[in-house]
């Protein structure tokens, strides 16, 4: 039987982790994985796996009854812990081995990296990405790595995701058109347009799983009618805000 289940991450890294969330494959042995502006950070066939930022709807394939673990990072976080530019991974699923250098890579996956975090026992999915992700914070300034720009602010991504066009952001934030883009792409994978149409439809996706019905999802998210919902939802979903609803 699949399922999905999601609970709140470990203290310390709160301000970086949204989620941690751990899937089951059903007899198919596939998952659909929407777009939501974030980066995973993943345990998949006992690999460490990093998540990029998606575009549309990415069926994960595992093994039938297969259980995947992940920590879902805030947007923009996990492309600064890594050091790598979000769009770098944009709607792919790399090994960390491949994304990070052999030294850090050891580093991180050394026992006892924090204190104040739960190590768990051996074969604890959860407790190993914990601990990566504590220890590659704590080795994320002074390593030599070129910095990238800092995420957008949360009321930034908020409005964002409400329709705000590009421009009227920029000037928000006080920088200009192009500031606003590079920081987007390189934080969150894609432009500033793309951004607020995928963060638009997570916020769309999110009141449509609430049982609130279509017309009232389009006017709350700022969709130009119930139509447009509608095709934004099947373009990045792949169904039907109605079938979206229920899953």
């Amino acid at each position: 039987m699949s399922g999905y289940r999601e609970r709140a991450p470990a203290g310390p890294l709160r301000d970086l982790v949204e989620v941690a969330w751990e899937g089951r494959s059903g007899p198919e042995g596939a998952r659909r994985v929407l777009p939501d502006g974030c980066m995973d950070l993943i345990v998949l066939d006992g690999r460490l796996v990093v998540a990029g930022p998606d575009t549309g709807v990415h069926l994960a394939t595992t093994a039938p009854g297969a259980v995947t673990t992940g920590l879902r990072f805030r947007p923009g976080a996990l492309p600064a812990l890594l050091g790598v530019p979000a769009a770098q991974l944009r709607d792919r699923r790399v090994p960390l081995a491949d994304v990070l250098d052999a030294a850090r890579l050891r580093t991180a996956l050394r026992t006892g990296a924090d204190p104040s975090v739960p190590q768990g026992p051996p074969g604890d999915d959860l407790a190993q990405l914990v601990r990566v992700t504590a220890v590659l914070r704590s080795h994320d300034e002074g390593d030599g790595r070129r910095p990238l720009p800092d995420p957008l602010p949360r009321p930034a991504l908020r409005a964002l995701a409400g329709g705000m066009p590009a421009a009227e952001l920029a000037d928000r934030l006080g920088v200009t058109a192009r500031t606003l883009h590079r920081r987007c792409v390189a934080t969150l994978g894609y432009g500033p347009s793309v951004a607020r149409r995928v963060l638009r439809f997570r916020a769309a996706g999110a009141l449509l799983w609430d049982g609130v019905a279509p017309a009232e999802v389009a006017a709350r998210c700022g969709y130009a009618d119930q139509p447009h919902l509608s095709r934004e939802v099947r373009a990045l979903a792949g169904v039907s805000p109605a079938t979206l609803a229920a899953r």
